[in-house]
């Protein structure tokens, strides 16, 4: 029963509270331990690949512990507290709401003839370079951003929360946090190769399951649902990442807009121009799909907890 509390009680600091500021946000602490972490890595790929495999694993172990052990004990002193701490510490997981301000701002920047301004704030969503974007590729990375990070950022932490409790949860950002970071060619190519081949198997199921709810909320939404499953079959495997393209796709078929990211790949077909208004439906489709992944994750947890009593 207390998982349910649980999931609410995060659900709703979600929904009614801002984001803390970096200066207190664990997820932001890590980052930073990461960062320091990259300035004692050597220069050679093999021993890049060693280390950066060690620091997740080791990183991933402390992190997780620090979380599960605690709880562990607490749960067993008051369960009311164990409930109310468990909750915070799920919620620092996952952010739905910070995705819809931040990709909300783009689009008022964009629709104010503020490029500068939204190619400035597109930072914090994307790894791409955005000085050069233009306003079609400003809306089509927004989109683009928007329909990724619904996984990352809302659906995957809470699958891993039904499937391993809050420690899960927490497993999942750690790893999802060094892919962000260094798992991407270049620089860091070797050292974040580890990292990057983790975040494609435990996003595997998430990012699917993701892909499906932008179908059906296409649907709630009255957006084009035939087309966002047709895309997602026909373009989920342009991009090179293996679990990217499946929710990108689906939200470019359901908004009937073609989202490119240039010299890489194209998704979806040219039916409608990329306004800032896309941005804006991206988010409603966004937000409905997690209003259904909530209801079937309390719906999940209410049968579990009816089985087991």
């Amino acid at each position: 029963m207390e998982s349910i509390f649980i999931l609410l009680i995060a659900l709703i600091i979600d929904i009614a509270v801002k984001e803390l500021p970096n200066r207190y946000h664990p997820v932001a602490w890590l980052g930073t331990a990461i960062s320091r972490g990259l300035s004692w890595a050597p220069k050679t790929g093999k021993a890049q690949l060693v280390y950066g495999t060690g620091i997740v694993l080791v990183m991933l172990g402390l992190v997780t512990g620090s979380v599960y052990i605690p709880l562990f004990y607490l749960k067993q002193i008051n369960m009311v507290a164990y409930i109310l701490i468990a909750a915070f510490l799920f919620k620092l997981t996952f952010s739905i709401r910070e995705l819809a301000t931040v990709a909300g701002a783009v689009k008022q920047f964009i629709a104010g003839g503020k490029l500068n301004e939204a190619r400035l704030r597109l930072q914090s969503l994307v790894s791409r370079d955005t000085t050069n974007l233009d306003e079609d590729h400003l809306v089509s990375a927004t989109v683009e951003s928007v329909a990724e990070n619904s996984c990352d950022s809302f659906v995957a932490p809470l699958f891993y929360f039904l499937v391993l409790g809050v420690p899960g949860a927490v497993a999942y950002r750690v790893v999802n946090t060094f892919d962000t970071m260094i798992g991407y060619r270049g620089q860091w190519e070797y050292l974040g190769k580890f990292a990057a081949r983790l975040d494609d198997v435990v996003n595997f199921l998430p990012a699917r399951f993701t892909a499906l709810l932008i179908v059906i909320a296409a649907w709630l939404c009255k957006k084009d649902m035939s087309g966002a499953w047709r895309v997602m079959l026909r373009d989920h495997n342009k991009t090179q990442s293996p679990n990217a393209g499946w929710t990108m796709s689906a939200a470019a078929g359901s908004l009937g807009v073609q989202l490119e990211k240039i010299g890489h790949y194209k998704l979806g077909d040219n039916h409608y121009p990329l306004s800032p208004e896309i941005i804006g439906a991206s988010l409603q489709v966004m937000v409905v799909a997690a209003l259904v992944w909530s209801l079937a994750c309390i719906s999940v947890e209410v049968v579990r907890f009816v089985i087991t009593t």
